[in-house]
């Protein structure tokens, strides 16, 4: 394997990353500049960077810019100890595969570097095989056997063709947030990742408060929140809507904590998934086919509820009662007969008396 070259003009940090990275049998060379690097580019070929974004002289962004018109199929990997989602997410726009915030820890380091080059050519619509498989929820849950069976389907998974990014105001937290959706390879689902790494999958067992066992579960009633460890992802369910209606089932999701909310709607996602591309994998997607009747609440129209039942086909339907102006209204929605991103993603899941016509 070609070198691994490290751009930092930290010595300590040059030489401790280049010590590790020869452990675990890879050949790494250290540069304290971008200058000294750029001279011996033809000659190294190197299959990897990891760049410092501060750098004396040539700055890391001013290298990756020209790293990505010299060497497009390089995958660098920026670093920096004083930064953010917005340091990250320039990065990304310019082109950077990963992002690496200071102090680097081991485990995240040598998992970004082996995403990097495995994934090395994913993001041109190649597929690579991958050993990781979508975890499957046992049937030791609260359900009677035979009410859900996961089938394979005819559809193929999907993933994203490119990298891109979205910026926004995280509405529960009110402050500048982003977030970067990135292709996987096949069978490794949908993940969330924050800025130090911590990686949470986006799966109903990832839900706050989750528990297979136990009848009662606290969960948050004005956004969705996924969480592993003390790490949690909050607002990802106009996210997750797009990735299913689009049928990407294979995607790298890199936030700060929360999912900007643009305006309440689901639209700018789709735009965002529309300007990335989709490419077909080359495995079937598994779905979950509804054998019996299953339900949340008491089906009344007085009471709030929820039901799933069997249908050839998916379709969902919703009722509201609420006091005038908005009264009763009844939906429903078929993706095979409508477009879910011009039918259900404008509308928005907070409102004023402003928007409503009275």
């Amino acid at each position: 394997m070609n070198p691994i070259c490290i751009i930092d003009d930290e010595a300590s940090i040059t030489s401790t990353v280049a010590s590790i990275l020869k452990d675990e049998g890879y050949q790494a060379i250290a540069f304290e500049d971008a200058e000294s690097f750029w001279e011996r580019l033809d000659v190294l070929e190197p299959s990897l960077v990891l760049l410092d974004v501060w750098l004396p002289g040539m700055d890391g962004m001013q290298l990756l810019k020209r790293l990505r018109d010299r060497l497009p199929q390089l995958p660098v990997i920026m670093m920096s100890g004083h930064a953010g989602i917005d340091a990250a997410v320039a990065a990304i726009k310019n082109g950077a595969y990963d992002f690496l915030e200071k102090p680097l820890h081991l485990e995240v380091l040598l998992d970004k570097v082996a995403s990097a080059l495995k994934h090395r050519p994913a993001g041109r619509g190649v597929d690579l095989p991958s050993d990781t498989r979508l975890e499957i929820v046992s049937a030791d849950l609260s359900m009677p056997a035979g009410v859900v069976d996961v089938v394979d389907s005819s559809e193929p998974q999907r993933t994203l063709r490119r990298n891109v990014v979205l910026n926004g105001i995280g509405l529960l937290s009110g402050r500048n947030t982003g977030v970067i959706l990135s292709p996987l390879g096949i069978n490794e689902g949908v993940l969330f990742q924050t800025l130090d790494g911590q990686t949470i999958r986006g799966q109903i067992t990832s839900l706050e408060n989750f528990s297979p066992t136990g009848s009662s579960k606290t969960f948050s009633a004005n956004s969705t929140t996924l969480e592993s460890g003390r790490r949690r992802v909050r607002t990802v369910e106009h996210l997750m809507a797009v990735l299913s209606m689009y049928g990407i089932t294979n995607v790298l999701i890199k936030a700060d904590e929360e999912i900007p909310n643009i305006d309440g709607s689901a639209r700018d996602f789709c735009a965002l998934i529309e300007e990335a591309g989709i490419v077909e994998q080359s495995v079937a997607t598994r779905v979950a086919v509804i054998r019996r009747k299953i339900g949340v609440g008491t089906e009344s129209p007085q009471e709030k509820h929820l039901f799933a039942e069997p249908f050839d086909g998916f379709e969902i339907s919703m009722r509201v009662d609420y006091p005038p102006p908005i009264g009763e209204q009844v939906f429903s929605f078929d993706p095979a007969r409508a477009s879910f991103a011009k039918e259900i993603a404008p509308a928005r899941s907070f409102n004023t008396f402003e928007n409503i016509e009275m």
